[in-house]
């Protein structure tokens, strides 16, 4: 049975869904699902980066680790092993987006330039935002080096600096020598410091890693593993 989780807070106008290992991220499959062709389907070449690309009339690859539109019919989506991805929409403006953010992303702030170029391409509020934040590693098999894990705080802010209202600490947690990292978390802390409302955050609290049958998981498969996806779209 092909495993598809959809978030309860987008409502009508969008087609919006996480995957687990089938139908993972086949193209062919998502535009069965859904109803399209695959020419139809964008995904970025994702390297770690914190660039966000608005696909304009063609559809040529491009590095990036997010996508941001407002083109009626086109599927846009990001593969993912354990890293978060996050979908976003603004019903206001019609405009979607789809990210990548691992932990070198995540130190990037990519979120953060994501939910920035809905403001400043579409004019988007942030308050009009939601979000979807799907299934990842969690902060209980996320272990880090420290340096890792300053990374990700520099960008997310300490505890008493995080901003909105949603002042929920914790997605950092030292033990021993190592750091275990909540980064569907900080991604929550970045999104809420640009202006998204915490009641319109949705988050996945499946572990990618403490569910191996359902989901592709880098670190549990230890570096060979099948792809997931998230793929939003105004279809």
């Amino acid at each position: 049975m092909k495993r598809l989780i959809r978030p309860d807070n987008f409502g009508s106008g969008v087609t919006v869904f996480f995957t687990g290992k089938d139908p993972g991220a086949d193209l062919s499959e998502i535009a069965g699902i859904v109803g399209i062709g695959e020419d139809h389907i964008f995904l970025p070449v994702q390297k770690h980066t914190d660039i966000v690309v608005v696909p304009d009339a063609g559809l040529v690859p491009m590095i990036a680790d997010a996508v941001v539109t407002n083109r009626k019919g086109l599927l846009i989506g990001i593969q993912v092993a354990d890293c978060v991805p996050l979908l976003l929409y603004d019903p206001v403006r019609s405009v979607i987006g789809a990210v990548h953010a691992g932990w070198r992303g995540t130190a990037a702030g990519i979120v953060k330039n994501t939910i920035r170029r809905f403001v400043s391409r579409f004019k988007s509020n942030p308050r009009e935002i939601v979000v979807a934040i799907g299934p990842s590693i969690r902060q209980c098999c996320y272990e880090v080096d420290p340096d890792v894990a300053y990374s990700v705080e520099k960008a997310t802010g300490r505890c008493d600096d995080i901003q909105g209202d949603d002042r929920r600490c914790g997605y950092v947690r030292k033990k021993g020598a190592k750091y275990h990292v909540d980064l569907p978390l900080a991604n929550r802390y970045q999104a809420l410091s640009e202006g998204i409302v915490a009641k319109n955050i949705w988050t996945s609290q499946d572990c990618t890693f403490c569910n191996p049958e359902k989901y592709c998981s880098f670190r549990y498969s230890k570096g060979t593993t099948c792809r997931q996806g998230g793929f939003i779209g105004m279809i």
